[in-house]
């Protein structure tokens, strides 16, 4: 009797079948599935929506909703943890998980699903079969070079010993451990240490892949900085498995015939689908998608382009046989379900952003804080997406970036990295540094996107500590200003131009090491939202991606015009401020233009200090409170000021 839920959906679409769910609903939990009322709640909400769309389809979103939100989740804390989900199998656990997983798995990239028989019970049964863990670390601090082989096979084998013996301590013999040694790698005068695995013993192989790590990580590699092994560890794994091996049996390489089929609705048609007991299937047995596994505690859906293979211990195994259809095909036109996933798609990019930006930073401000911002933006500088970090970072930031493409028109190319904090130019105050990088195509010619990130920095200079001084009359008193400052020029980091820019000043940058540090990790999180958006193009198509930039745009624009509907024609506000100056403002409703105008006229002057606020900031501020009226849940992006005009006279 509830809103239909993404079960709900499964029904609609046959891939739940209700002689094959347990009746376990209704005040008695003993009633079953109830496929009427869930077709009639899909066919009233289909012609709600009125777009000509099937109920099958209406619920085909349901799902394509919900696994976004589900692979969108799995990046998230794989990105956290440093992992790139594309080389890995999914397993799958839960009795929901084997519905969705050949789906998660077309979302995330992933070619292969595991699905344990305990697959219920896992999070209880994987602890009892989780492989004990050992590792040891000791700082070593000398350069990745030859002459280092004695220190650090040395300190290897000391580390070995000493994981060796907790593993003895629990019983577990020296034969059964399985150790790799990892070195901590970093170049000479950073602070971000990279894992290498060290299991070739070849120097020449650790600084070919601490590069290519590097390089993957912030965007650049240095050509003539040296390595440093700041740390080398060793890590053992327990292989031994006593207690914990599944039997096999022998395989029978047979495609399974189903004993009764039924239609289910996969990739927009009508498909006739097998069903299979999975008792009844032996390993070896093959079961191609679309089809339908029945287990006793959930059910199996082998969605085309699929094929399931039980396995010698008797594990599901999907793989994914075919080809992934592109999703170009879906079309430029907007699309109710798909408008949701890309607005789901596009914000998740900015939280990977953030969450990189978090891990590489060195600054408590950023680290700890939190006191940064990650977005999205198209081809010509209008925000898409953000993460939910900074409004008032947010709502200016495009202004930046509408800099770096006005002032370098022509002359921006691939591994280029550009930086400002110029309050005339999209700046907040100057603590908040903007890095900006371009997005280019496949063929390096043309700018399709744009990433940016900004971060607040503990110091740049200026009068006082913090460069946030009230008794600055000057933007030279407040710190270092950064106008245009190309931080990467075609891949390579200009350290040297950047550590004369934070420290040739009158007042110049207190701790530039530190400025220097979040700065590479700003360029690391841009790193990420480039590859991230490069990801999305190969998969839907360039056409699609950039319409529906633009479609989210447009329901961010009509989402406020609703907020404006329920507001009056005219207010008036007025704020005295605690030095004497006053804000004044009015917001006036065009009730048929469907468009508010917000005036500023009758602010104060401009005063000779700091406690002006650049055009960006008011625009930031006027962008967040409309957006935070809007009850939907949609980006912040340039669509939400469309209907909105700000005047601001030129002498406040």
């Amino acid at each position: 009797g509830g809103p239909l839920a993404v079960t709900d959906a499964n029904v609609m679409l046959g891939k739940l079948q209700p002689d094959y769910f347990p009746a376990i609903f209704g005040p008695g939990q003993d009633q079953a599935l109830d496929v009427d009322t869930v077709r009639e709640k899909f066919t009233a909400l289909a012609a709600e929506i009125g777009d000509g769309r099937s109920p099958e389809a209406v619920a085909e979103g349901f799902v394509t909703i919900a696994v976004e939100n589900m692979a969108n989740a799995i990046k998230k804390i794989s990105v956290q943890r440093g992992y790139d989900v594309t080389e890995y199998l999914l397993n799958c656990f839960g009795g929901a998980g084997g519905q969705h997983a050949c789906l998660v798995a077309d979302a995330l990239g992933m070619e292969a699903v595991l699905i344990h028989p305990f697959s219920g019970l896992l999070s209880a049964y994987g602890i009892g079969l989780s492989s004990v863990f050992a590792s040891r670390q000791q700082a070593l601090l000398k350069p990745l070079a030859e002459e280092s082989r004695t220190a650090i096979d040395e300190l290897i084998a000391t580390l070995r010993k000493a994981v060796i013996a907790e593993f003895a301590a629990q019983g577990i013999a020296e034969s059964a451990v399985a150790s790799r040694p990892v070195l901590q790698i970093r170049y000479d005068g950073t602070d971000t240490a990279l894992p290498v695995n060290f299991a070739s013993g070849s120097i020449f192989q650790a600084r070919r892949d601490f590069e290519v790590a590097h390089k993957a990580q912030f965007g650049f590699v240095y050509d003539d900085k040296p390595m440093i092994v700041e740390t080398v560890g060793v890590e053992g794994t327990d292989t031994g498995g006593g207690g914990r091996d599944e039997s096999e049996s022998e395989m029978e390489d047979l495609a399974a015939s189903p004993p009764r089929t039924r239609k289910i609705f996969a990739e927009g048609e009508w498909r006739e689908a097998g069903i299979f007991r999975r008792e009844a299937l032996k390993p070896g047995n093959r079961v191609a998608g679309p089809a339908l596994v029945i287990e006793p505690n959930q059910t199996i859906i082998v969605e085309p382009g699929w094929l399931a293979e039980i396995t010698a211990r008797n594990h599901v195994l999907l793989r994914r046989t075919e080809k992934k259809r592109r999703q170009a095909a879906l079309g430029t036109e907007a699309d109710p379900v798909m408008l949701e996933v890309f607005n789901n798609l596009f914000m998740s990019i900015a939280e990977q952003m953030g969450v990189t930006l978090q891990n590489t930073a060195y600054s408590v401000n950023i680290k700890e804080r939190l006191d940064f911002s990650c977005a999205v933006f198209d081809r010509h500088g209008a925000l898409v997406a953000n993460a939910p970090h900074m409004p008032v970072h947010l709502g200016s930031m495009d202004r930046s970036v509408e800099t770096i493409i006005r002032l370098n028109s022509g002359d921006i190319h691939p591994g280029d990295v550009f930086a400002l904090n110029a309050p005339y130019n999209g700046g907040t105050h100057l603590p908040d540094i903007t890095v900006v990088t371009p997005v280019f195509d496949d063929a390096r010619k043309e700018i399709l996107f744009w990433a940016a990130s900004r971060g607040h920095h503990a110091d740049v200079g200026g009068t006082a500590p913090g460069s946030m001084t009230p008794l600055a009359t000057t933007v030279d008193e407040e710190g270092v200003l950064f106008d245009n400052f190309r931080i990467v020029d075609r891949g390579r980091f200009r350290e040297k131009e950047l550590e004369t820019l934070l420290t040739d000043h009158p007042y110049p940058a207190r701790n530039p090491h530190q400025n220097v540090a979040d700065l590479k990790a700003q360029i690391a999180a841009n790193e990420k939202g480039v590859a991230e958006l490069r990801k999305m193009v190969a998969h839907f198509g360039l056409d699609v991606v950039e319409a529906y930039m633009g479609h989210v745009q447009d329901n961010a624009a009509e989402s406020v015009r609703r907020v404006l509907e329920r507001l009056p024609d005219t207010s008036d506000y007025e704020y005295p401020t605690d030095t004497g100056q006053v804000i004044r403002v009015r917001i006036s409703v065009d009730r048929q233009k469907r468009e508010a105008t917000v005036d500023f006229t009758g602010t104060s002057k401009v005063e000779k200090n700091n406690f002006n606020a650049p055009e960006p900031v008011a625009r930031a501020a006027v962008l967040y409170a409309f957006r935070v009226m809007v009850e939907d849940m949609i980006p912040m992006n340039a669509g939400c000021l469309r209907p909105i005009n700000i005047v601001i006279p030129d002498d406040c």
